[in-house]
């Protein structure tokens, strides 16, 4: 499975452009998708962008169930909402349409950062304040969702 790595601290403008930094264009090159999938964070107020392979993989769940449960259906809708397709022009940006650049209050400094085979989108000062917990407690969380997990 393809990963991306790293954090990075870049401006988007007040036309939703996004000028993506030169290495994370390098990772992105690595995935063989020219479109990403962008859309609304189901915990947090940030954007998540998934090359189309992962893209699919999680539909390919999400397909499975069945629309006929309302709940099933509520959470497709709140799932997909605003989702969009984006590629990277020739100057290396990413538009991001207003609905998402709202959600996300992303304004002017946006940090983004590697999730696995997707990255987020976030508001500079929104994401420092989410990375802000205290050592002890990150400590609890690492064992609590590491913890247990075996080696292969």
């Amino acid at each position: 499975m393809k990963s991306f790595i790293g954090t990075y601290e870049c401006k988007i403008d007040d036309k939703g452009r996004l000028k993506v930094p030169s290495s994370l264009i390098k990772q992105m090159e690595n995935f063989d998708d020219k479109a990403f999938v962008v859309k609304r964070s189901v915990f947090q107020p940030c954007l998540e962008v998934y090359p189309m392979n992962a893209w699919d993989k999680v539909m390919g769940k999400i397909n499975k169930l069945n629309r006929f449960v309302k709940k099933n259906a509520d959470f497709i809708r709140m799932f997909t909402a605003g989702v969009k397709t984006v590629e990277l022009d020739n100057a290396g940006r990413l538009q991001i349409s207003k609905d998402l650049t709202h959600f996300a209050n992303l304004q002017k400094d946006i940090v983004i950062t590697s999730a696995g085979e997707l990255f987020e989108m976030w508001d500079k000062e929104a994401y420092e304040k989410v990375i802000s917990i205290n050592e002890a407690d990150f400590a609890g969380l690492a064992e609590d969702v590491m913890g247990d997990l075996e080696e292969e």
